[in-house]
């Protein structure tokens, strides 16, 4: 997704470029509670109506970092990750969370089958692994989470697409 900014003088290239610096800032997860932490860093950037794509591997973390996110919104549930329903949701007060795993996606018929356009709405949050399979299926991501195995922990960049 292009986004085309208007710069106004020498304080909106700083603004520009903070916005940049910000959005495309690597951080380093060494485990599972360096994870929660991360998520609540994340949680404020969320608003209803957001789509967000969770890039990475096989166990690189998406569903942990989806897991975090909705213990901070109060869940207090089983969280299961949706490699084999595609869609698990849940409805929380500041909105519905759409957890999707597209990984064992065969086509998007599938997702029209199960209704999944319907949950792209403006009182939900839409979490999706592996929106690669579905890309011309899926609206554009607001907010892209890229997470990638390291050594001892995982690297994680968020691109925050919204200019709010």
């Amino acid at each position: 997704m292009a986004i085309r900014v208007k710069i106004r003088g020498f304080n909106g290239l700083l603004i520009l470029l903070g916005l940049m610096e910000q959005a495309l800032q690597r951080t380093f997860l060494e485990d599972e509670t360096a994870t929660a932490k991360f998520a609540a860093s994340l949680l404020p950037l969320l608003h209803a109506g957001d789509v967000v794509y969770l890039q990475g591997d096989l166990g690189a973390g998406k569903t942990t970092l989806t897991r975090a996110l909705l213990r901070l919104l109060a869940y207090t549930g089983t969280v299961n990750s949706p490699t084999y329903t595609l869609i698990e949701s849940y409805q929380l007060p500041p909105f519905d969370l759409h957890h999707f795993d597209l990984y064992r996606l065969k086509s998007a018929d599938e997702l029209e089958a199960l209704g999944a356009r319907d949950l792209f709405d403006a009182g939900s949050v839409c979490m999706i692994e592996w929106p690669q399979n579905a890309q011309d299926w899926l609206p554009g991501a607001n907010i892209v989470v890229e997470i990638e195995h390291a050594e001892q922990g995982r690297w994680v960049q968020v691109q925050n697409n919204k200019l709010d």
